[in-house]
C-alpha cells in the first residue's frame, strides 16, 4: 500500500469521525453518527494494519500479534456492548477511558525502549528532542487518564467498600499543595527526559503521573461525576494525540484531537449545567459538606404519600404531563414501562413530554440513551432550556428516580448547589415523585420539593410502580 493511498484513507476516516461527532449531537441522527464512527474506525484500523505490514517488510509474525490483539479486544468490546446494563454504562465508559490511557502509556514505553521500531530514530541514535517531548506528554496524560479512570470507575459503580472507590469526596490536609508539588515534579522530570533522554526520569515521571491521576479524582464528590467522565474522555483524546505526534501517525493525531476537543467542550457544558467552574470541580469536593443536611432530622419530616392508583387517577385526569427521568429509573430498568405509561396517557388525549437535565444520571446523555433504548419518540424529549418554561402550565410533573436535578435548593443562597440550573418541576400544578425511600440524592442534600403541599410521594421500585400506574389507567 502506497503512502499516498494511506494518506487518502486516513483522510476519509477523519471525515467519517467528524460526521460521527456531528451525528451524535442529536438523538435523531445518533444512529447515523454511530455508523460513521464505525466505518471510520474500520478504515483507520485496517489502513494502519496494512501500513505496519509494509513498514515491517511483510513480517507475518509481528502482524499476527497485531491481529490477535484486534480479535481479542474487538471480541471483548462486542461482548461488553451486548451485555452491559444501562446502570453500568458510566462504569463501562470510565473503563474504556482507562484502557485508552494505558495503551498510550504502553506505546510510549515501547517507543522509548525501541525507537527504531517505530521509525522515530535509527538504531543506536538518540530520540530527537521533539519526539521525547511528545512521548513525555502522551505518557503523562495517559497515566493520569488510566489511574483517574480507575477511581472514577469505582465511584460510579458504588459496589466496592474500598474508601477511594466510594462516592463521598476523599480529602485531607495539604491535599492541594501535594497535588501542586507532584504536578510540578512530574513536569520537571518530563523536561529532564525531554532534554537528556534519561530513562530514570521518564519512569519516575510515569509513576508520579499514576499517583497524580488518583489524587485529582478522589476529592471529587459523586455529584460531579458527569463532569469527571467527560473530562477523562478529553484526557484520553489528548493522550492519543500526543502519542500520534511521536509516531508521526496523522490518523491518531486527528482522532485524538477530535476526542480531546469534544470532551473539553462537553466538560464545559456539564460545568455550566451545574453552575461550576472546571477548576472548581477538579480542586473541590462537591457534595462533601452536604451530607449533614440530609441527616435524621430531615428524614423525620412529614410528606404526603399515595399509591400507584392515586397517581394514575391524577395522571389520567390531566391535560399535560411532564416526565422527569433520573438515575433511579435506570436502576429499576423501568424505561419500557414508562413508555407504555406514556402511550396509555397519549391514547386518553394527554400531552406527554420528557424533561432531560444535562447531568441527570451518572454520565452525560445517560437519560437520552435510556429513553432511546425504549424507543421513546424523539419529538417528546426536551432538554432543560426548552422545557423549563412549560412546567408552570403543566398539570402534572412526574419525577421518576431524580433528585438533585429538581431540587429547589439550587435557588437558595448558601446551598452547596446554589446557582445550579435545575428542571423547575416545582412549578407544576401537581408533582408526583417516585422514590424507593426518602434517602438523599447523590449530592447528599434534602429536597424541599418532596415536602410541598402539592407533592405526592409514591414509594417503591420504579418499574413496579409505573407498571401499576399503567394498569390503573383505563
Amino acid at each position: 500500500m502506497s503512502l499516498n493511498l494511506v494518506t487518502l484513507l486516513y483522510l476519509i476516516a477523519s471525515v467519517c469521525f467528524i460526521q460521527a461527532l456531528k451525528g451524535l449531537s442529536h438523538p435523531t441522527t445518533s444512529i447515523r453518527g454511530n455508523l460513521f464512527g464505525m466505518v471510520g474506525m474500520a478504515i483507520a484500523v485496517f489502513t494502519t494494519a496494512a501500513l505496519i505490514l509494509r513498514i515491517s517488510g511483510g513480517n507475518l509474525l509481528g502482524m499476527g500479534w497485531v491481529l490477535l490483539g484486534l480479535v481479542v479486544g474487538g471480541a471483548y468490546g462486542a461482548y461488553r456492548a451486548r451485555t452491559v446494563e444501562m446502570t453500568q454504562m458510566p462504569e463501562l465508559v470510565a473503563f474504556f477511558h482507562s484502557m485508552i490511557g494505558l495503551a498510550a502509556v504502553f506505546i510510549a514505553v515501547a517507543a522509548v525502549a525501541e525507537p527504531n521500531a517505530f521509525g522515530i530514530a535509527a538504531r543506536g541514535d538518540p530520540i530527537p528532542t521533539g519526539n521525547r517531548l511528545e512521548l513525555f506528554l502522551g505518557a503523562a496524560i495517559g497515566a493520569i487518564t488510566f489511574s483517574g479512570s480507575v477511581i472514577a470507575f469505582g465511584k460510579l459503580s458504588g459496589k466496592y467498600k474500598f474508601r477511594l472507590f466510594q462516592g463521598a469526596p476523599v480529602t485531607f490536609g495539604g491535599q492541594h499543595l501535594l497535588n501542586l508539588v507532584l504536578g510540578l515534579a512530574t513536569i520537571g522530570l518530563g523536561l529532564v527526559f525531554t532534554f537528556t533522554g534519561n530513562w530514570s526520569a521518564f519512569f519516575a515521571m510515569l509513576a508520579l503521573s499514576f499517583v497524580l491521576g488518583v489524587l485529582i479524582i478522589i476529592p471529587i464528590g459523586g455529584a460531579d461525576m458527569p463532569v469527571v467522565v467527560s473530562m477523562l474522555n478529553s484526557y484520553s483524546g489528548w493522550a492519543a494525540a500526543g502519542i500520534g505526534f511521536s509516531l508521526n501517525n496523522s490518523m491518531l493525531i486527528i482522532a485524538g484531537s477530535l476526542v480531546g476537543s469534544s470532551g473539553a467542550i462537553l466538560s464545559y457544558i456539564m460545568c455550566k449545567a451545574m453552575n461550576r467552574s472546571f477548576f472548581n470541580v477538579i480542586l473541590g469536593g462537591f457534595g462533601g459538606e452536604a451530607s449533614a443536611a440530609a441527616g435524621p432530622a430531615a428524614a423525620q419530616r412529614a410528606v404526603k404519600s399515595g399509591s400507584a392508583d392515586d397517581a394514575a387517577f391524577i395522571l389520567g385526569n390531566a391535560e399535560t404531563v411532564i416526565i422527569v427521568p433520573g438515575y433511579g429509573l435506570a436502576v429499576a430498568r423501568a424505561q419500557h414501562a414508562v413508555k407504555e405509561l406514556a402511550l396509555k396517557l397519549t391514547e386518553k388525549g394527554v400531552t406527554v413530554k420528557y424533561a432531560i437535565h444535562p447531568v441527570a444520571g451518572r454520565m452525560p446523555g445517560h437519560m437520552n440513551v435510556l429513553l432511546a433504548e425504549a424507543e421513546v419518540p424523539y419529538d417528546q424529549v426536551f432538554e432543560m432550556e426548552d422545557i423549563n418554561s412549560e412546567f408552570g402550565q403543566a398539570d402534572v410533573a412526574i419525577i421518576l428516580g431524580a433528585n438533585d436535578v429538581v431540587n429547589p435548593a439550587a435557588h437558595t443562597k448558601g446551598s452547596p448547589i446554589y446557582g445550579m440550573p435545575i428542571l423547575e418541576a416545582y412549578k407544576a400544578k401537581t408533582v408526583i415523585v417516585n422514590k424507593r425511600s426518602m434517602a438523599a440524592g447523590y449530592a447528599g442534600l434534602d429536597n424541599e420539593l418532596f415536602y410541598m403541599d402539592k407533592t405526592m410521594m409514591v414509594f417503591g421500585d420504579a418499574k413496579k410502580v409505573v407498571e401499576d400506574m399503567a394498569k390503573a389507567i383505563e
